[in-house]
This record gives structure tokens, C-alpha cells and sequence, in this order.
């Protein structure tokens, strides 16, 4: 997949199947339209194109909003689009300015000049341009002028799915994971740095990776422990991941920490992509550092077995 971030770097293609979204998480109704895509380009021997956004539209349109947590960075969403196999991904930097643009601008000047579209698959629903005034009814009664052809997943298509991505935050927010993977067609995961810690797993024969805090508006899952698999460089270990305050010890901040099973390696610096499989229980306050060896003896276990180890 090629990635694009500036529109005056697109490439002339010969025909250009495009598709319009923030795809946060790109979940399971994402992949439908993303396979309608793909199914189009192949048959007129064409090209894949997804145009995304960045920052998402909600951070910029309405900054003092706090509280909105995202699936997914743009560096995991071109991961997520690149496994898919999208053939060009163009990012659009959002801006005001760019909200401003008027919905026939943005045919005029994205679809058709810039990408030289051939055919335009959006989801039902889909608004786009100022105040979300264009529509599939404005992009099929110009799509002869436009010259290009305008397709629209139905809304029986995606609804029968049932999934949204509000859905799927409620879900990680209150630990149910098998649930929001079911919506995503895809592991939950997230990616950070391995950061130094005070090394106190060492201690009790379970020493941790401890990873820095992801970007701001990344959604991290509940407090508790989940069995997850870790992806470290071209490896894939099974392990199991703490988030919380650690008030055994009488942590104060949150921290995310994973023990990588049967692994013991200096990978201070390295980054991993942690994908939550199952949360094992909520994070709890032991009365000694004796009690909570034995409970990670357990968790230990349901690890393996979450993950189906022998």
C-alpha cells in the first residue's frame, strides 16, 4: 500500500476506486465498504483508494471535547489498511479551513482533479464537505457531469452487521473484549515503547515490559488483566498485561505493563503492539507482594488457556 499525505503527490491512476472516511479501527462495517472497493478495482483491473483524515474531525472542529477516545492512531489505522490490502491511502491533513470546503469543491477539486476518480463507494448516510451538506442524492444526480460513477453500500448491508465504533469503545471501556473483536474483525491492540520501571516484577519472578502511556485520545482498555498477544517485530508471544495503578504497591499513576511468557530479554526501546484477547479479572489491591505472586500464578494460567497454550 502506498501512503500518501500530500494530495499534490497523488499519482495519475488508470482507474481509481475510491472511498471516503476517518475508518477509526476499521471495523467489521468499515470492511464492508473496503471490500465493496476492492471487488470494484478488480473488476475494471483498477486501483483501491482510500482518502482518510487526520487529525480526526472531532479533535478539530470541536477541541474542547475531552472526553473522545479513538480505536485507533493513524499510524494503526495504516496498519489496519495496508492488512486489508488497500492499494493507495491518501491522508488529508483536517484543518477549519478544510471543514470549510464546500461539498462541490471537494468534488471538484479532490475527487475529480486531484484522483481523477472513476468510481465513488460510500456508505449510506455518508455526508460530506460544509455542514455535511453533500450526500449520495447530490452525488448520483451530477455523477454524469462529475464523470465518475457513484455507488452506495445499502443500509440493510451495514446494519445487519449491528456495529458501531461507539459500540465497540463501550465495549474496551468496561473490559469486554471478546465483544469489541467480534465488531472489529480484529484484535484490539495498541503500540507504545518499552520504558524503563522500577523493576519490581523482577522481584517475584515475573518481570514486566513497561510501556509509555499511548497518545492522548487513544482509548486504553479498563483497569484489570488481560491475556494479550505481543507483537515484537516480526515475533508474536503470548502474554499477560496489567493496566492500573499497581495498589499493591501503592502506585498513584495509571502504568501499562505486560509479561511476555517464557521470555527474558533486554528490550528497553523497542515497540510493541499489544493485542487484547481477554481481560482475566479487574485490577485489585493484595495485602502483600506474597498475595499477588500466587494471583499472577493463576493468571498465568488463564492466560494459557485464553489463548488456547498448551
Amino acid at each position: 500500500m502506498e501512503v500518501i499525505r500530500d494530495i499534490a503527490d497523488f499519482p495519475k491512476l488508470s482507474f481509481p476506486v475510491v472511498t471516503s472516511g476517518t475508518f477509526d479501527g476499521v471495523h467489521v462495517g468499515h470492511q464492508k465498504i473496503l471490500q465493496r472497493v476492492k471487488e470494484r478495482a478488480r473488476q475494471s483491473n483498477g486501483q483501491s483508494v482510500v482518502i482518510t483524515y487526520w487529525p480526526h474531525p472531532r479533535l478539530v472542529l470541536f477541541p474542547e471535547d475531552n472526553d473522545l477516545k479513538l480505536l485507533s492512531t493513524i499510524e494503526e489505522r495504516i496498519e489496519q489498511l495496508r492488512s486489508f490490502g488497500i492499494d493507495y491511502l491518501l491522508i488529508i491533513p483536517f484543518t477549519k479551513d478544510f471543514s470549510r470546503l464546500s461539498s462541490r469543491s471537494f468534488i471538484a477539486d479532490v475527487l475529480v482533479k486531484a484522483l481523477h476518480t472513476k468510481v465513488l463507494v460510500i456508505g449510506y448516510d455518508h455526508r460530506f464537505g460544509k455542514n455535511r451538506e453533500g450526500s449520495f442524492e447530490h452525488l448520483k444526480a451530477r455523477s454524469a457531469h462529475y464523470g465518475f460513477e457513484v455507488e452506495e453500500i445499502p443500509r440493510q448491508d451495514v446494519d445487519d452487521i449491528g456495529v458501531s465504533s461507539t459500540k465497540i469503545r463501550r465495549a474496551i471501556e468496561s473490559g469486554d473484549i471478546p465483544t469489541a473483536n467480534r465488531y472489529l474483525g480484529h484484535t484490539y491492540s495498541l503500540t507504545s515503547t518499552v520504558v524503563e520501571g522500577n523493576k519490581l516484577g523482577r522481584t517475584i519472578g515475573y518481570p514486566t515490559a513497561n510501556l509509555a502511556l499511548p497518545a492522548p485520545h487513544k482509548l486504553i482498555p479498563a483497569n484489570g488483566v488481560y491475556a494479550v498477544w505481543v507483537k515484537l517485530e516480526n515475533e508474536r508471544l503470548p502474554g499477560m498485561m496489567n493496566i492500573g495503578t499497581r495498589p499493591t504497591v501503592s502506585g498513584s499513576h495509571l502504568t501499562l505493563e505486560v509479561h511476555i511468557l517464557n521470555f527474558d530479554r533486554d528490550i528497553y526501546g523497542h515497540t510493541l503492539t499489544v493485542e487484547f484477547v481477554e481481560m482475566l479479572r479487574q485490577e485489585k489491591k493484595f495485602e502483600g507482594l506474597e498475595y499477588l505472586k500466587a494471583q499472577l500464578a493463576k493468571d498465568r494460567e488463564a492466560t494459557q488457556l485464553a489463548l488456547h497454550l498448551g
